[in-house]
């Protein structure tokens, strides 16, 4: 049987609990909490006094702070990319409406929610440049993104296990931020979507520790090849108005480091937590070349962890058109 055919075999074994992983997992729509829970109600009389108390403590954050919250809901924003992707995914069928294509559906029903509470937020701040974040959003749709998965099912889930966790990560960084400088609200924004991001990850995790149990060596062989290939961050191709493809991401990457939402040292504990969370040292019945990939991947982060203390974060930030430093 081919490598292709038993992806599809151990996705459709997995696909019989699927609605136990939604229940789980996920929570319904009528008792999840919604963006206007946390904006100013524009049905109430106090609107724009809810409006200009908003705006006033804004004000107090800094450039590279904004810099971070606009890339964070760009990021969250592009969506539609990230679905359409999963939607292809070796075992997932939106066309017969199986399991899988239901769960999709509704984890992008949950995330969904984080774009547009952030997007009415820097809409309300009065901080940022609307339009042109509006035109990197639609850059970034357009472009789409290339994660290195391929349709495997099992490299798209350790993806998603990771991603999940770094965006738990960035999104608990700017909760912890904002409180720093004063802005409650926004912080409790972020803190409600970092809870739905570690609840997401614990859900992806699961499915590969499933495929582990079922197919554990060639689950370890795709986890090394998405460790040795590196987790590319899904607005890889952010980019500006005018501009093609090119250092963005990096320079927002640079303004994330600068304050540390999200650093290269991040990325190694993230790896870290996995290969404990999977248990790799423990896994057994492997074939000569994933025990191999084992070995890999258990010296990987500390190679990686020096590595990262080598690199050395430009102390300039970069003037994005997003934000204008003039009016902070």
């Amino acid at each position: 049987m081919s490598i292709k055919n038993i992806r599809l075999e151990v996705m459709q074994f997995l696909e019989k609990n699927v609605d136990s992983f939604v229940d789980q997992y996920l929570i319904p729509v009528e008792k999840i909490w919604q963006p206007t829970d946390f904006l100013p109600n524009s049905q109430s009389d106090t609107f724009f006094d809810e409006v200009k108390e908003l705006r006033e403590i804004a004000k107090e954050l800094p450039y590279d702070f904004w810099v971070t919250l606009v890339g964070d809901t760009i990021t969250e924003e592009a969506l539609p990319t990230y679905e359409s992707w999963l939607m292809d995914v070796e075992g997932i069928d939106n066309v017969e409406r199986n399991g899988w294509s239901k769960w999709i559906r509704q984890w992008t029903g949950e995330e969904n929610r984080h774009g547009d509470l952030l997007s009415k937020y820097l809409y309300l701040s009065g901080r940022v440049n609307m339009r042109e974040v509006e035109m990197t959003t639609q850059h970034l749709i357009n472009d789409g993104f290339d994660i290195g998965t391929g349709r495997d099912p099992y490299k798209n889930f350790v993806y998603t296990s990771f991603q999940e966790l770094a965006t738990y990560v960035s999104h608990n960084r700017v909760a912890q931020m904002a409180k720093k400088y004063g802005d409650n609200k926004l912080s409790k924004m972020c803190k409600m979507i970092a809870g739905d991001e570690m609840r997401h990850h614990h859900a992806y995790s699961e499915f590969v520790t499933r495929i582990f149990q079922v197919d554990p060596s060639e689950m370890m062989l795709a986890f090394q090849y998405m460790m040795k290939a590196k987790i590319v961050m899904p607005a890889h191709f952010l980019r500006e108005s005018g501009e093609k493809i090119s250092t963005a991401f990096e320079q927002f990457s640079d303004s994330a480091q600068r304050i540390g939402v999200y650093t290269a040292a991040d990325y190694v504990d993230i790896m870290q937590k996995l290969i404990d969370k999977w248990e790799i040292d423990k896994i057994t019945g492997l074939t000569d070349e994933a025990e191999k990939a084992r070995d890999y991947l258990m010296k990987l982060p500390g190679r990686m962890a020096k590595i990262s203390e080598r690199l050395v974060i430009p102390q300039e930030s970069h003037i994005f058109k997003w934000v204008e430093p003039a009016r902070l």
